[in-house]
């Protein structure tokens, strides 16, 4: 079963998040499109989106620097696991509370509104739906793990889910592993599995060249004497 869990089927899911992501360019490029609802509501948008977007910005940072980079990188820095865990709180609770915030308002923008209610797909409520789920069952991984001589998951899930870059399967290392963070990683399969189908494609179309063009001037037409009759 471990093997299943924490060796087979994580592939399942990244075949199916690569492969989605194939298939949806190559078969519907005009629906790549985040389907932007500005037009129809603004300031719950405003502040909703700023806060998921720059708490979501933070918590993929701090899931970096946990699970991607080595500890032992951080003993010979000489950054304690005690130093690390108190950075890791400090920075990764409010970010998470903050996205938490932000998608929370973003869906009840979209079930009070009625006109953006209307327009709203069953792909937007199902990655609205798992983007709450993996954000909120993160936050109570984080929460249960406060105690600075808790659960240290850069000894365990980092060096699993590292392992599965480098076709290592290593499902042993997730026998210890408290529940809620594996309840936490099964949330986030389960949003990788819905995102190539829904909205969320647009996060790998971020337009880099927006950053460099030139500004888009606007000129009003004045109309000439024979137009204005």
């Amino acid at each position: 079963m471990d093997l299943l869990l924490w060796g087979i089927f994580p592939y399942i899911i990244l075949t199916i998040f690569i492969g989605g992501h194939i298939y949806r360019y190559q078969k519907d490029q005009f629906g790549w499109t985040t389907k932007s609802s500005e037009f129809l509501e603004k300031k719950r948008l405003r502040v909703g989106s700023l806060l998921f977007h720059w708490g979501i910005i933070f918590v993929f940072g701090g899931h970096v620097l946990g699970l991607i980079i080595p500890v032992g990188l951080y003993n010979a820095l000489g950054i304690t696991e005690h130093m690390y865990h108190m950075v890791a709180i400090s920075f990764g609770v409010p970010a998470g509370i903050a996205a938490f915030v932000g998608i929370f308002l973003l869906t009840y923008r979209r079930m009070s509104v009625k006109r953006i209610k209307a327009t709203t797909s069953p792909s937007d409520w199902v990655s609205l739906f798992f983007i709450l789920l993996a954000i909120a069952t993160g936050l109570i991984a984080t929460t249960f793990n406060v105690d600075p001589n808790g659960f240290d998951y850069r000894t365990t899930i980092a060096p699993w889910l590292r392992g599965l870059f480098i076709f290592n399967v290593q499902p042993e290392l997730m026998a210890t592993v408290p529940i809620w963070f594996k309840i936490h990683i099964y949330c986030t399969f389960a949003l990788y599995a819905a995102w190539p189908f829904t909205r969320l494609v647009h996060a790998f179309s971020f337009p880099i060249r927006y950053l460099s063009r030139s500004y888009v001037i606007y000129k009003r037409r004045i109309p000439t004497n024979k137009e204005s009759y």
